[in-house]
Formats: C-alpha cells, structure tokens, sequence
C-alpha cells in the first residue's frame, strides 16, 4: 500500500518536515528538511556536496538508515485545528540527482508504516482525530 490521494496531497502544501535519524550513540537526531514525495518515497537532501557532510547524512551513510519523519500544522488555535503525517521508514545514502533544491545530493526514503490525521481540517471538537495507519509494502 502507498500513500493516499489526500496525503499526497496534504504533503506536496508543505515545505518543511522534521527528520529523526539515529546518531553514533544511539540517540534521535532530530532537523529540520525541504522534502519531496512521490507515490511511494519521500526525498530530503539539499544543494551541494556540502549537503552529503551533515549529520543525517553521516547517519544514514553508516548502517543508521531506520528514520522518522513528521510534516504537520497548526491551522488554527480558536478553533484548535492540527494535520500531520507521520513515517516510520528506511533511508538510502544520498544520491546525486535533481531535486526540489536543483541539482544536489538527496537521500530517498521508503516508508514502512505511516500515519495521517485531519487532512481534511476539521477542528478537534471532543475527541482527538482518529488516526490513519498504513503498512507500506516493501
């Protein structure tokens, strides 16, 4: 299963997701990432060969490929009103190709399993809003 018409959707209006990657003492790295996505993989990289000597990269390039991935935001607070999309995936060392930035290094990630919420917008009312969950195929 890939993402849905409406994930794919709700992720191409974003600009910005947060990437977690595991460091060389086993703990999050957490940074923030320009991303693409297409039917069935998020890219995240950047211009530059610069881009392939940061910290996610590193970790990803050395055996740490398991990453988290989180694009959400707040519509409004009066009304409270969230959206978010979640991945839990495996990331590729960065390749060089054309991205959203241009030319550059990008690191492809394929999703394992994912979650959305209130991609629609809805205001939270009583209730946090039900969860999405999908198991991507490998």
């Amino acid at each position: 299963m890939a993402f849905s018409d409406d994930e794919i959707a709700y992720l191409r209006t974003q600009p910005v997701a947060r990437l977690a990657t595991v460091n060389a003492d086993g703990g999050p790295d957490v940074v923030p990432v320009a991303f693409e996505v297409d039917d069935s993989a998020i890219w995240v990289g950047g211009i530059g060969a610069q881009v392939r000597k940061t910290r996610k990269f590193r970790n990803i390039s050395a055996d740490r490929a398991e990453v988290s991935l989180v694009v959400d935001d707040v519509v409004s607070i009066q009304p409270f009103i969230a959206r978010s999309v979640r991945v839990y995936g495996i990331a590729e060392p960065p390749v060089e190709r054309v991205g959203m930035m241009g030319p550059g290094f990008y690191s492809r990630i394929t999703p394992r399993v994912s979650w959305s919420w209130n991609l629609a917008g809805e205001p939270a009312g009583e209730q946090w809003y039900p969860a999405r969950r999908t198991v991507h195929e490998a």
